[in-house]
Parts: C-alpha cells; sequence; structure tokens
C-alpha cells in the first residue's frame, strides 16, 4: 500500500486498505504462502523478536507496505488454536459438542473478533493521536489496518505459547489448591500478558512516523501492579478459566 496523502492534523483514521482483498483471497492458496518463514517468525518472535521487525522494514522496502502479504501466519497460527483447544477439551471436556463450541469460540470470538477489535483500537489511537506532524515536503504516512493485526497477530503467538501450551502442561499442578499453584499460574499469566504489550510496542516502535510508542508499554505497569494483589486474595487464573470453559 502506498502512503496516502492526507490533510495536516489529527483526523479520524481511514478505512481499512484495499490489500486487505488480496490477502484474504490468498487465505485459500496454500501454494503461495511461505509456510517455512512463518515457522521462522514464530520461533523468533519468541526468542528475538526485534530481528522479526527488522524484517518488517526489509518488507516495506521491497513491497512499499508494512503489513504481511502472505495470510499464512493466520492460517498457522488458527490450526495452532485448534490443536491446543483440542487437547484442552479432551482432558478436560465433557463431550463432543462442546468441543466444537469451546474451539469455535477461541477462535472466531477471542483470537479473531479479539483480535479485530484490539488491532482497530491501535490502528485508530496510532493514525489519530501517535503520528508526528509531517513536514509540508513530505508524504504523510498512515498506519495501516492490516499491520495493526499483524502487530496483534505477532503478539498473540508467544502468549499462546505460554498460555495454551505450557499451562496445558502445568495444569494438573495449576489447578491445585494453595498458594504455590495461584503463584505459578500468575506468574504465567503476568509474563504472557506482558511480553504481548512489549511486543505490541516493537511492532508500532519500528514505524519512523510514529511517536510517543512507549504509550503500548503502560498496561505492564498496570499488570505488575495489580498481580501481587491476586496472589494475595489466593486468585487462581488457570482454575478460572478452565472452570469457565469446563466447569
Amino acid at each position: 500500500m502506498l502512503p496516502t496523502t492526507a490533510s495536516k492534523g489529527r483526523g479520524a483514521a481511514r478505512s481499512a486498505p484495499p490489500l486487505l482483498g488480496p490477502y484474504l483471497r490468498r487465505i485459500v492458496k496454500w501454494q503461495q504462502m511461505d509456510i517455512e518463514y512463518t515457522f521462522w517468525q514464530m520461533v523468533h518472535l519468541c526468542t528475538s523478536p526485534k530481528v522479526v521487525y527488522q524484517h518488517t522494514k526489509y518488507h516495506k522496502q521491497t513491497k512499499n507496505q508494512w503489513a504481511r502479504d502472505d495470510p499464512a501466519f493466520v492460517v498457522i497460527l488458527i490450526l495452532f488454536l485448534v490443536f491446543a483447544t483440542s487437547a484442552y477439551c479432551a482432558a478436560y471436556g465433557e463431550s463432543a459438542s462442546h468441543a466444537a463450541l469451546t474451539i469455535t469460540s477461541v477462535v472466531f470470538l477471542h483470537f479473531l473478533f479479539a483480535g479485530i477489535v484490539l488491532a482497530t483500537l491501535c490502528w485508530f489511537l496510532t493514525n489519530s493521536y501517535l503520528r508526528e506532524e509531517p513536514n509540508s515536503h513530505v508524504v504523510e504516512q498512515r498506519v495501516e489496518w492490516l499491520y495493526a493485526f499483524d502487530v496483534h497477530c505477532n503478539s498473540f503467538f508467544p502468549a499462546f505459547v505460554i498460555l495454551y501450551v505450557l499451562q496445558y502442561f502445568l495444569s494438573p499442578l495449576l489447578v491445585a489448591h494453595g498458594f504455590f499453584p495461584a503463584l505459578l499460574s500468575n506468574l504465567l499469566f503476568v509474563v504472557a500478558i506482558s511480553y504481548y504489550h512489549y511486543l505490541n510496542f516493537l511492532g508500532y516502535d519500528v514505524l519512523p512516523f510514529l511517536d510517543r510508542t512507549t504509550f503500548f508499554l503502560y498496561p505492564i505497569g498496570l499488570v505488575i501492579i495489580l498481580s501481587p494483589l491476586m496472589i494475595l486474595i489466593g486468585f487462581n487464573p488457570t482454575r478460572y478459566f478452565l472452570s469457565l470453559y469446563f466447569g
């Protein structure tokens, strides 16, 4: 997507870019997806996330857009969600119909719907309040909506590894009563949520036309402040969410 010219000032963000149409059409074309590069990104998001966003700069230079033009990351992440949720249903579920409902709600409600809402909110905030005032001789740039969704997906994946995969294997310990299970469960959620917001910050900090992107780090402070309180009152998020889904 080429940078668009707009009037000066911090007006409301524009509609989603036309890139979305070709992106959606490629979802059903596996032969056009770069699966190997997607797995490379997933690994480095957990180990060296700055490297991933360095490649985002290269993508901008070669494709003239910040957003991915390959839906492989989203498709593979959804498949991982289906497999992980199926494992939880096999361990804690009651019936096949309940499992189908749980998988559907996780994929479409918790990942896609929540991701669209969060991406739209970040897209609006960055375009409306965080862009630097453009020079009169420079073409004004805006955050692409699809890039905002990419940032959410990138941030979601390590949280998925912690809260869906690692938590699954630790769940026999985490669902027990007592201080230590509650402490460990809260630590998992603190790390997952904090890392999500850190990656969110990296995703927007890499854009040269944005300012005050440290705004995206503020939720980490809130999480750190609230977590000791949750531990002291004995709140166990693992037990809470498993009881929410599986009674």
